[in-house]
């Protein structure tokens, strides 16, 4: 068990490492600071370095363990990049568009994930392939899943750095989410 304790320490040490760095690209400096804080608390921890497996999410792997994660309860609600964390089912609009920094917090976390995860086999077209393949997708805002859409097709065609800026960015969150 401490095994999976120091190797699920470093795995999300190096996730939020990237995500900081991918934040700072984009001039959301303080949201790459803060981004996942909560993975370090015991509720998420504690869960997380049980089920730690390092190559998927060890919220994937208590799901299908017992059906719930209580990390995953605790992040979502605590961190407002991840599109959980701005549901009101019963409000007219189930899934609001999520304000930019948010938003662009999320793509950025995504990225990281992949890059983590894959390891050397990340390829620029992964983000697309994967948000192709997801099934919450249609948990989104319409506008926002045009936006990430855009963004990650774009990505796949010139890769990370060519479009991770905050002027692109901007550009095309006022063009979808406004």
């Amino acid at each position: 068990m401490l095994k999976k304790v120091w190797l699920h320490f470093k795995l999300i040490t190096k996730h939020k490492w990237i995500v900081f760095k991918l934040c700072a690209k984009v001039g959301l400096i303080w949201r790459g600071l803060v981004h996942d804080l909560s993975k370090y608390s015991p509720t998420e921890f504690i869960e997380s370095s049980k089920y730690y497996v390092g190559y998927k999410s060890p919220i994937q792997v208590a799901r299908k363990d017992r059906e719930y994660s209580l990390a995953w309860l605790h992040h979502k609600g605590r961190n407002k990049h991840h599109e959980e964390y701005w549901y009101d089912f019963n409000a007219p609009v189930k899934a609001p568009v999520i304000p930019y920094k948010y938003t662009v917090e999320m793509l950025c976390d995504s990225l990281a994930a992949g890059m983590v995860y894959k390891g050397k086999e990340f390829k620029k077209e992964y983000p697309l392939w994967y948000w192709q393949n997801i099934k919450n997708k249609e948990l989104f805002h319409p506008k926002m899943r045009e936006f990430f859409e855009d963004v990650l097709t774009e990505i796949s065609k010139k890769g990370i750095d060519a479009v991770l800026k905050k002027e692109i960015l901007k550009e095309k969150y006022k063009k979808y989410c406004k």
